[in-house]
């Protein structure tokens, strides 16, 4: 069965949260690593059309949520000015050149190949390997802005915390709100233009905190109950120390426990955000389906007013 095209929007500037795996066991990708990892991002994202908002390293994938500019939006003279600075002022940019760079400059594909690419390279000269690094193609799904960016830039954040390495974001320097407050946003890497009008806030070390107090106020806690159980007897049923604890909870559902469950839409989807968003990329994506279905999205279980779009397969 042929593998669905991947939903890009590329009439608009468009919000992308991008995951790509390792395909070797184990964790395979050492702290030197994620340093040489986030340097080829940061230096591809001044040559692309393309705004990073957030990101966690890990060990065996990384997590990348990015802005990604139509091939209307860069003018001739931008795009010979990022060429020049990062190929070299050698570089003779003539009018068909221009317009195939508008083109690769532009595409999410070409920009997550290169880091991809870029980082093999590198892994297979310093470990003296030779074949593929990554599994399969990558996966991405479409945001957007306000909040349904920031939940799912709270959930990318939270990926250090799950995987047992730190016990606050920050401590971890290849998250984006461990680069926020470890290095100041140094080269002014991230954007913080998450579109949330309802902070009604302009200062960027503002943007910052609001930012933060939001990661922990719907994700933190979470940690409290990560890490690997331990391997036991197959119990049948729920085990009598949760149902004690939702018992003593009043069977309420905490604002934590909602983000908890909705962390599968932030990696199984193909659209998430508002319902009219959803619909209206849907509109845009269907004839890529196979489908003459009218309604390819559902609500995000305890969020009001967020909605997502199953991937139906590998984009």
């Amino acid at each position: 069965m042929p593998r669905i095209a991947r939903f890009i929007r590329d009439n608009q500037p468009s919000i992308y949260h991008v995951i790509s795996r390792t395909a070797l066991q184990g964790l395979p990708i050492k702290d030197r690593d994620n340093d040489f990892l986030l340097g080829l991002i940061k230096k591809l994202s001044q040559l692309y059309f393309v705004d990073v908002l957030g990101f966690a390293l890990l060990g065996n994938h990384f997590h990348l949520v990015i802005r990604m500019y139509p091939e209307s939006d860069p003018t001739d003279d931008e795009i010979k000015e990022r060429l020049q600075k990062y190929y070299g002022d050698e570089l003779n940019v003539t009018g068909v050149l221009i317009s195939d760079y508008r083109k690769r400059l532009t595409n999410l594909g070409a920009y997550v190949k290169d880091i991809k690419q870029g980082f093999t390279r590198y892994f297979n000269k310093k470990y003296n390997r030779r074949g593929f690094f990554w599994g399969d193609r990558f996966k991405s799904m479409i945001v957007q802005d306000g909040l349904s960016l920031v939940n799912l830039l709270a959930y990318v954040d939270l990926n250090p915390i799950r995987a047992g390495i730190v016990k606050k974001p920050e401590d971890y320097r290849w998250c984006s709100l461990g680069y926020h407050t470890q290095t100041g946003n140094k080269d002014g890497l991230l954007s913080i233009d998450f579109g949330m009008k309802e902070w009604n806030v302009f200062d960027p070390k503002e943007i910052v905190r609001r930012y933060r107090q939001f990661v922990y106020e719907t994700g933190a806690a979470e940690s409290q109950e990560s890490g690997v159980r331990g391997q036991g007897s197959v119990k049948r049923g729920i085990d009598p120390k949760i149902v004690e604890k939702a018992r003593k909870k009043g069977f309420k559902i905490s604002r934590t426990d909602r983000f908890r469950y909705r962390c599968r839409y932030f990696t199984d989807s193909g659209v998430i955000g508002g319902k009219d968003f959803v619909q209206e990329v849907f509109d845009q994506v269907k004839h890529l389906l196979g489908s003459k279905d009218t309604r390819k999205f559902t609500p995000v279980g305890g969020v009001e007013g967020l909605y997502s779009m199953k991937r139906l397969g590998q984009t």
